[in-house]
């Protein structure tokens, strides 16, 4: 379930927003996400296009409500038509049965410390929360709180970038002047986000830790998942993950 797009089209997409959109740019930028993100591309190019089109405070805030849209559509669709699909995914991320128990007791805490503190790939963790008992409205403000420091320092990457080309096509044609203007302006930023995630991951550690106890009353190959297929349903059923 992972798709690419090259960097052409998206170099496309941002010039489009930059020449022709106007005010209407940050909007159609934050809704970009949401095809992006259920596809499982990597949207870090919006991200700093965001900052790249409009700076601060506007880039990060279009950038910061794409990204919390996205992974909600992307949670809709696997709590609903997809569940099946991500069900059969479960075995291939054993790390997530801790995630999954300790969720019930913390859902807005676990998805908060799993976004500052990735334990798994972003893209495919908004589809095996889907099938967990968290609330969607926890799960969307869990998720728009806990993106908030990277979405932060890919934005102020993209205020230092000289032209369209240094966002899409990469780190790797950035000049080494601009290598080291960015490096210096964003050491604070890298710094506090080292911090945050250190912090975060210990948090996380601690809440899977506390949760060891209810772990233990399933077996290693049962999961409480979401009943049913609506958006927000509170009620688990415990399912068999055959290995």
């Amino acid at each position: 379930m992972w798709f690419e797009l090259n960097s052409g089209s998206l170099k496309d997409f941002l010039l489009w927003i930059k020449q022709d959109l106007g005010p209407w740019g940050p909007l159609v930028l934050a809704v970009a996400y949401v095809p992006l993100t259920v596809l499982a591309v990597p949207a870090s190019v919006l991200t700093l296009g965001g900052g790249y089109l409009f700076g601060l405070p506007v880039g990060f805030i279009a950038d910061s409500i794409g990204a919390t849209l996205g992974a909600t559509a992307a949670f809709i669709l696997g709590r609903t038509i997809g569940r099946s699909y991500v069900i059969s995914k479960l075995k291939h991320y054993p790390k997530f049965q801790a995630v999954a128990v300790a969720i019930q007791r913390s859902g807005f805490k676990i998805v908060l410390l799993l976004r500052l503190a990735p334990l798994l790939p972003f893209n495919m963790l908004n589809y095996l929360l889907s099938v967990t008992p968290v609330h969607i409205g926890d799960y969307m403000l869990a998720t728009w709180l806990g993106m908030m420091p990277i979405t932060f320092a890919l934005v102020y990457v993209g205020t230092t970038l000289k032209d369209l080309s240094d966002v899409t096509h990469g780190w790797n044609e950035v000049s080494t002047t601009r290598w080291v203007f960015i490096v210096l302006g964003f050491g604070i930023s890298v710094i506090l986000l080292i911090c945050i995630s250190k912090v975060a991951k210990a948090a996380l550690e601690k809440a899977l830790a506390d949760n060891a106890e209810i772990e233990g009353i399933f077996s290693s190959s049962t999961l409480p998942i979401v009943a049913g297929s609506s958006p927000d349903l509170p009620k688990t059923l415990i399912i068999q993950i055959d290995s």
